[in-house]
């Protein structure tokens, strides 16, 4: 059993049963599971805060003790906070008061039910915990079953596995810049935007990416169908439309409106996320952690360069 642990969280709460089945199959596969989420659901939260709020904390040793028999391999901890929450309260500093023999390997956030296509990496609080992770400098996963039905989710668990060992053959033991004490603008993988004028990576793009995602500036966001074909493909954000979001309730005094969605529009993209997972296909996309215009931003010529450089399967840096 490997010595570095993995630590998870989600948006659907700490008792999700996808996140459960998630956590087994791990500890199944020789893998150390720390886990601190939220206590409640935070769908569609986003990368919300909870400022200047006392959370509370809460050890769950009645999921553990159902999930694994090793006081060893598992650790459970509730957060009164949203998925943004959990990640900040672990990886600056709360995994040393909580959990003091945990060195985390990398973040993974899910398994969430419903997808996170599109625009939906805007809204999600489970890319949002991903991104947070790699703000701190972390690598960092997000994944989601892309039907608001459990049943089949296990297909779910299933595809994310191998994309996470994936993950784990590329990284070092132990975090190579969590917290950031080494910020390198200048580093190949980075947009030298506004010049534009370099592109450092093109020496050793493959090496550029897998720093990219080591240093937490790529993160990844896996979406699994429900008539998944076993196969993956490497994507990009496709288009997706919600029609009718809004029910406005007018037979009150003070009119009332709910959010959600009558139907879902889609548009075709060249290797869209959307188009992947309706063909049946694992989506993986490689999502920026910083935005456009900051220093740490990814080069985005370096992302198209792994779009097309990943005609099937896995991203192309993935590979061992």
């Amino acid at each position: 059993m490997s010595d570095s642990w993995l630590l998870l969280t989600n948006d659907d709460g700490i008792e999700a049963r996808p996140l459960q089945m998630l956590i087994v199959a791990l500890l199944a596969r020789g893998h150390k599971v720390a886990v601190l989420a939220p206590s409640e659901n935070h769908s569609a939260t986003g990368m919300k805060l909870s400022l200047g709020k006392p959370l509370g904390v809460r050890e769950r040793t009645d999921i553990c003790s159902k999930l694994s028999t090793e006081k060893d391999e598992l650790y459970m901890f509730e957060l009164d906070g949203t998925p943004c929450d959990t990640v900040i309260t672990a990886l600056d500093g709360g995994l040393e008061k909580l959990m003091s023999d945990v060195e985390v390997k990398m973040v993974i956030s899910g398994i969430n039910i419903g997808p996170n296509l599109s625009q939906d990496t805007y809204h999600s609080g489970t890319i949002a915990a991903a991104r947070e992770a790699g703000l701190y400098g972390m690598p960092a996963l997000a994944c989601s079953w892309s039907s608001f039905n459990e049943e089949g989710v296990e297909k779910a668990v299933e595809a994310t596995i191998p994309i996470i060992e994936a993950c784990l053959a590329l990284l070092p033991d132990k975090p190579v810049n969590l917290r950031r004490p080494h910020v390198d603008v200048s580093s190949p993988h980075l947009s030298d935007w506004p010049n534009e004028s370099q592109k450092a990576w093109l020496k050793e793009p493959v090496n550029a990416l897998r720093t990219a995602f080591q240093h937490g500036e790529l993160i990844l966001n896996v979406n699994v169908p429900p008539e998944w074909n076993g196969k993956y493909a490497t994507t990009r954000l496709g288009m997706r439309w919600y029609r009718g979001a809004v029910v406005l309730d007018e037979d009150r005094e003070t009119s009332t409106f709910t959010i959600g969605a009558a139907s879902i529009d889609y548009d075709p993209v060249e290797r869209g996320d959307c188009d992947a997972d309706i063909a049946g296909f694992s989506s993986i996309t490689c999502l920026p952690s910083w935005p456009v215009m900051h220093p740490l931003a990814l080069d985005e010529r370096l992302l198209a360069w792994c779009l097309e450089n990943s005609q099937s399967g896995m991203p192309v840096w993935l590979h061992n």
